[in-house]
């Protein structure tokens, strides 16, 4: 099935998702939406100065379609941080803030278990947090990002990009999410990698009322005019009640999945755990 369609059948579900639960909210105790949204403004006016950033997980997995083996088969794991620099006292409440993550491939079933590639990714970027009549409904990023994987010679991989960011919550249940970025691409091996790793993206996250089930689907548009998407679904299930650990589950398709083999197309399904930010991941 096209990409396409996969979209739009998850976009429809979303929907369905977020308008089916609205009385299951009020028996599972979930705070009406002022309480909600005022909830949610007075924590991002007081966040802490130091956090998660985008999701961090472990997981493990291999190849859709190959019998797996120690070549087609891998951990990956991503670690991700922010650092705010500024108090919410700029204009419209924005902050500036420091970012960083790194993405490591890592082949634990070769001999002397090798990492295959490192990912870093700092940035500095500067948010508005949206508010409507009382009611927090997203935010718009502007920010500089610098990513490549530290290697020298023909294996050195890297860009730059100022990327613009926006994302919006429709409930407590959806969130939606796009970004594009004008890239600035200085790695002499990489030249072409807006073919493959692409020139924008979006998708969306879906939760249940109480928090403890969620997937969500991003795709990103490689260049060209053709309907060409790298496409990346996530599963999570929440473990224990009043933690922040997840059950994890992803699945992508396409390429740029990592710097060093980013014109090389990966079909793969990993499992693992996930700790997740309070509110929503970036992407």
């Amino acid at each position: 099935m096209k990409t396409k369609y996969i979209f739009t059948l998850l976009l429809f579900f979303s929907f369905l998702i977020a308008t089916s639960h609205k009385a299951d909210a009020q028996i599972l105790g979930v705070p009406n939406q002022t309480e909600y949204y005022d909830s949610i403004r007075n924590d991002l006016l007081h966040a802490p100065y130091f956090g998660i950033y985008k999701d961090n997980y472990f997981t493990v997995g291999t190849t859709i379609g190959k019998m797996p083996d120690r070549h087609n088969s891998d951990v990956k794991f991503q670690l991700s941080v922010a650092q705010r620099i500024t108090k919410t006292t700029l204009p419209l409440n924005s902050y500036v803030f420091l970012a960083f993550t790194m993405k490591t491939m890592w082949n634990v079933f070769e001999k002397s278990l090798p990492m295959r590639d490192l990912n870093f990714n700092p940035g500095i970027g500067w948010s508005f947090p949206f508010f409507s009549k009382g009611r927090y409904v997203g935010k718009f990023t502007l920010m500089l990002e610098h990513e490549s994987n530290g290697r020298d010679s023909i294996q050195s991989r890297s860009w730059n990009k100022i990327s613009f960011g926006a994302t919006t919550m429709i409930n407590e249940w959806l969130t939606v999410n796009c970004k594009f970025w004008i890239p600035i691409v200085d790695g002499e091996h990489n030249k072409d990698i807006l073919r493959y790793s692409g020139i924008y993206q979006t998708g969306l996250a879906v939760t249940t009322p109480n928090k403890k089930l969620g997937w969500a689907v991003t795709l990103v548009k490689r260049k060209g005019w053709n309907l060409n998407f790298n496409t990346i679904l996530e599963f999570n299930w929440k473990i224990l009640p009043n933690d922040n650990q997840y059950f994890f589950a992803q699945y992508y398709n396409g390429y740029g999945e990592n710097m060093l083999d980013y014109n090389q197309f990966h079909s793969r399904l990993r499992i693992g755990m996930v700790i997740k930010p309070k509110f929503f991941s970036e992407y």
